[in-house]
């Protein structure tokens, strides 16, 4: 099975979307589509085997639409056919807008002495004269509501209805009517009839639904801020050395294994490895990171990140749509065209919505002029029933929200799979803590250091050179940790001789012509070596749950190192900033029951799952999920990748180019825990504004047809002018796009 996003055009309304979707699942071959009516594209699996996208393009085409498949490199395009497509649409609807709206303007004033039957000596007897409203009203419909009637029949051939359907049945019905009583208003005043005309109703309505769909698609050009936020990133250019030379060249046209400059003040074009130099790069642009990060020759750089003070070079590994900045704006793009299960509801609506609308307008026609004798009551009910009747609004509740929610989680370093993952964290009860390189950093490091003889003499930073110059020798994770403080301590290891490592003891060598061995405990005593000058300290250590090594020289105790996995910075704030929202945390990890036990006591969790092999891992979350909870696993996605899969929701913690994405529902770019903080907030805020649109959108049709059908009729004796249903319609769709701009503004609580 293969997955393709293509770009739709032609949709007017939720209806759209579903004719659609059904248009493309009927094509042989494939698998599953989802189409997303706010971000206005398809999401389809299929078997490649069996068709092609032009088929597909084709049946999209032959359901009314049209289609377009996606641009593979999403960064080279910079959005600028899409950015074009709605500045041209936004001029278009401009000037549909000032003529509808100038002529209905005139066409408002000249029937107010008829509207308000009041004399207006002010107005012109001419300008409410029904040959001339007429004519004005003719462009309107014909012109600036062209659209209307030309997907209406298109929907029509096709044998579905869609919401310019209901305009176009509603406007044509008031102004063919009215075409009767301007050719024949005798005919009406023999039959006790007043020769009433609607042509101004019919083009106000037009009006404001343009006006309305204006600002919705101004709007909707907002919900995707974030891509364009996203690609304006990256570099123009790069500085690349070719034939010995320093060539400026388009960022287009960088190939992999390109050596690049970077200069103080630069963005880093595309992703490599740093060959020569040094700097610090603030990487908050990709990961949320505040803090500029130190980077020599071997470290990773990220595209689209800012060099701060030194100059480098670095080799090319990454280049175009394999950048670590493409591949966001890819999962970014691809969340944004998913759909939340709770849309579903929205989805069933609108299936049946139109056909239903249709139904009360005929029935709404049919008991009026029945009880009422009237014909213009009818028609009036009948208008307003078709007129006010909206699936956008129910179509927009959700997958705006999603667009702008999954952009913002972009922008603060949490890359979202997709809607239903964003969903699915506002649920959740319980949070699983991988403890090594989740809570933890991941890596061993020195952090006590006591000698015998104390710091006489400066003896300390002699006997950690002596053992740093061993150390370097081995390949074992605490010999890094030994190495990296010596050298933070500005301590330069030499040349060691006759280096022995002595599997699960330690290691020794000569260093100055002395005889060093560096060790467990239990091996200093297999040695003979006298380990009572230190026993206090190695006993306060080991109770902390740190892994102690002794340092032997000529047979002699001189020191011990205390080494231990330290705790991130941030952990604690944020593990008891979770805990304050309701969620109970967990730590799970393979280390014993001791040090598990010391690392929960001092970030301040209370249940804790130790000694866990990695296969055991998913076993445990099926526990957890079995007390009827809704787990989220946080890990570093690769070793913990089947609990990943298990948790209702996976959360990859990551840095930088080493992101595990494919394990995780979520992935946080950054390694601060405050990122789970922050995407389950998110999550809670896009829900909560979800619903609140889908509220006002049943609300808004619940309330609206049976008020414009004249529910209130027989109480008031008033019935909704079909101009006021217009612009309850048109602006429905508004208000609920605007509503899910507020996420916008969406800042994540500090943690404590």
């Amino acid at each position: 099975m293969d997955t393709t996003t293509l770009k739709l055009r032609g949709m007017s309304c939720a209806s759209c979307a579903n004719n659609v979707e059904q248009a493309i699942r009927a094509v042989p071959g494939v698998e599953s589509c989802s189409v997303n009516f706010g971000a206005e594209q398809a999401a389809i699996t299929y078997d490649s085997s069996r068709i092609d996208i032009a088929a597909i393009q084709t049946a999209v085409e032959e359901a009314g639409y049209s289609a377009i498949p996606m641009q593979e490199d999403i960064l080279a395009s910079e959005d600028d056919t899409e950015r074009q497509a709605r500045q041209a649409e936004h001029r278009r609807l401009t000037r549909k807008v000032w003529v509808s709206g100038s002529i209905s303007a005139i066409l408002v004033i000249g029937s107010l002495p008829v509207m308000t039957g009041l004399p207006l000596p002010l107005i012109p007897m001419w300008l409410h004269h029904p040959w001339l409203q007429l004519v004005l009203t003719a462009p309107v419909l014909l012109w600036a509501g062209s659209s209307f009637f030309i997907n209406a029949w298109k929907a029509f051939k096709h044998h579905t209805a869609t919401m310019d359907t209901l305009v176009a049945v509603g406007t044509g019905t008031a102004y063919l009517y009215s075409l009767f009583p301007t050719f024949f208003p005798h005919w009406f005043l023999k039959q006790g009839l007043q020769p009433d005309v609607y042509f101004e109703a019919a083009a106000v309505i037009i009006a404001l639904l343009l006006l309305g769909r204006l600002l919705e698609n101004r709007a909707k050009g907002q919900t995707s801020e974030a891509i364009r936020k996203l690609i304006g990133l990256q570099a123009k250019t790069a500085r690349v050395i070719r034939d010995d030379r320093e060539v400026d060249i388009p960022i287009a046209e960088v190939i992999f294994g390109d050596i690049i400059l970077v200069r103080p003040g630069e963005k880093i074009p595309v992703d490599g490895e740093i060959v020569t130099g040094s700097s610090t790069i603030d990487e908050a642009m990709v990961t949320g990171e505040s803090v500029p990060v130190k980077k020599q020759a071997g470290d990773e750089v990220i595209g689209a990140t800012l060099n701060k003070t030194g100059s480098f070079q670095f080799r090319a590994t990454r280049v175009g749509k394999d950048t670590f900045l493409a591949q966001i704006v890819k999962l970014v793009q691809q969340a944004q065209g998913s759909k939340a299960p709770i849309q579903r509801l929205a989805d069933q609506v609108t299936g049946w919505f139109v056909p239903t609308v249709i139904g009360i307008a005929i029935l709404t026609f049919v008991i009026w002029f029945n009880l009422m004798g009237n014909v213009t009551m009818a028609l009036i009910t009948t208008v307003g029933v078709l007129i006010i009747a909206c699936p956008c609004a129910l179509g927009l509740a959700t997958p705006t929200s999603i667009m702008v929610g999954t952009g913002k989680g972009a922008e603060h370093g949490i890359l979202i799979k997709g809607a239903e993952s964003l969903e699915l964290a506002h649920k959740l009860q319980t949070i699983v803590l991988d403890k090594t390189g989740t809570i933890t950093q991941g890596k061993p490091t020195v952090t006590d250091f006591v000698t015998v003889k104390g710091v006489a003499d400066r003896n300390e930073l002699y006997l950690l050179q002596l053992a740093a110059s061993i150390e370097r020798n081995s390949e074992h994770p605490l010999a890094e940790a030994v190495v990296q403080y010596a050298q933070s301590q500005e301590v330069t290891p030499i040349e060691a001789n006759d280096f022995e490592a002595i599997a699960g003891s330690g290691v020794q060598g000569y260093v100055r012509n002395q005889f060093v061995q560096i060790g467990t405990y239990r091996w200093m005593n297999e040695l003979g070596i006298i380990t009572s000058a230190l026993q206090q300290h190695w006993d306060r250590l080991e109770d902390l749950g740190k892994t102690v090594i002794w340092v032997a020289v000529e047979g002699q105790v001189e020191a011990i190192m205390g080494i231990a996995d330290a705790v991130k910075p941030a952990s604690g704030a944020a593990i008891r900033t979770l805990q304050k929202m309701g969620l109970e945390v967990v730590m799970l990890t393979g280390d014993n029951q001791r040090t598990a036990h010391v690392i929960a006591h001092e970030v301040g969790i209370q249940r804790i799952f130790a000694e866990v092999r990695p296969d055991q891992k998913a076993a445990i979350i099926a526990q957890l999920q079995s007390e009827n909870k809704v787990v989220a696993m946080v890990g570093d996605g690769i070793n913990d990748a089947p609990a990943l899969a298990q948790a209702d929701v996976g959360i990859a913690i990551g840095t930088g180019t080493d992101v595990a994405i494919a394990a995780s529902d979520i992935t946080l770019i950054s390694g601060d825990l405050h990122g789970i903080v922050t995407a389950i907030q998110l999550s809670r805020s896009t829900i909560r504004n979800i619903k609140q649109n889908l509220f006002f959108a049943f609300i808004y049709n619940v309330a609206g047809i049976p008020i414009a059908a004249g529910i209130l009729y027989p109480v008031f004796g008033w019935l909704l002018n079909p101009i006021i249903a217009g612009a309850a319609m048109a602006f429905s769709s508004v208000s609920v796009v605007t509503n899910a701009l507020r996420l916008r503004n969406f800042k994540p609580m500090m943690s404590q």
